[in-house]
């Protein structure tokens, strides 16, 4: 039987890379998809009708949105479209963003805002209506959202994508906590992938370790019951490996106790305790 007979899976930013992949597979495994994207092709043609159309060619179960989800009436209506052609929404994929990559001396006010509205606000736009739709249908759900290795260990150049990923981070903890009340599972999702933007840059066996499908897989995994009553973790995705990420504590230096502080000076005398060893875990290895 396929994974998601009978589910019906919403997915932002869909219209190619990585939300298409997780679109052309949920829809092979059974689900009905919609896919929102706000793109056109070079001829001028809704990158989300061009996958929709696609799918159903295939025998798929598909349909295109093409709404500005980082407008909350919009994102509600995405939600509310999902349930009028499939009569419900049980997964959800927070896919869509954007780049406007500068260091913070040379970014405007304007680089840092749209990046927020597109990467953050879009998430709280469609989400919040997607988990009331949820818990009104009684039957639990699955969220994904995406953040970036960027967004929980920085990257130069993109103080306004990495503050707008590391908000997703946070974001998914509460919503995790919150969700569980209504049988929700959320996961947040640090993919690595392959880009029409950067396919140009790298080399074909590079395009082949970062291709969209090897996501697309751990994405599955994520919102089909292949990963049982799982929820609340942080998986980074890519062809190279796949793994868990978490924020765990060093050994730390006790506290003075009794209200007396550990001095700078203490502080500094004991500070191999307060740090981990160096090197720091490689997230990503890209010299092999």
């Amino acid at each position: 039987m396929a994974l998601l007979e009978g589910k019906v899976a919403v997915i932002t930013g869909a219209g190619r890379g990585l939300g298409e992949a997780y679109a052309r597979l949920f829809a092979a495994e059974g689900a009905a998809v919609v896919i929102n994207d706000i793109g056109r092709s070079a001829d001028g043609m809704w990158l989300a009708d061009e996958v929709a159309e696609s799918i159903r060619a295939g025998g798929g179960k598909a349909a295109a949105h093409t709404g500005d989800i980082s407008d909350v009436a919009i994102g509600a209506g995405l939600i509310d479209f999902a349930r009028a052609q499939f009569c419900g929404v049980d997964i959800l994929v927070n896919n869509a963003g954007i780049l406007r990559d500068k260091s913070l001396l040379k970014m405007e006010e304007a680089d840092w805002d749209l990046v927020q509205k597109v990467n953050l606000k879009s998430m709280y736009a469609v989400t919040r209506p997607a988990l009331a739709a949820m818990k009104e249908a009684g039957k639990g759900g699955v969220i994904v959202n995406t953040s970036s290795v960027s967004g929980i260990v920085g990257n130069f150049g993109q103080a306004n994508y990495a503050a707008s990923k590391a908000g997703v981070w946070g974001f998914s903890h509460v919503l995790a906590l919150e969700g569980a009340k209504f049988g929700v599972r959320v996961w947040t999702l640090a993919p690595a992938a392959v880009s029409a933007l950067t396919a140009g840059l790298m080399s074909e066996d590079m395009c082949a370790q970062l291709a969209p499908e090897h996501v697309a897989q751990v994405a599955l995994y994520m919102v089909s019951g292949l990963s049982g009553q799982r929820t609340g973790h942080t998986i980074f995705a890519s062809g190279q490996g796949i793994r868990e990420l978490k924020l765990l504590p060093s050994p730390g230096i006790r506290g003075g106790g009794s209200g007396t502080p550990v001095t700078a000076r203490a502080l500094a005398e004991a500070e191999e305790q307060l740090y981990y060893p160096a090197p720091a875990l490689t997230i990503m290895d890209f010299s092999k």
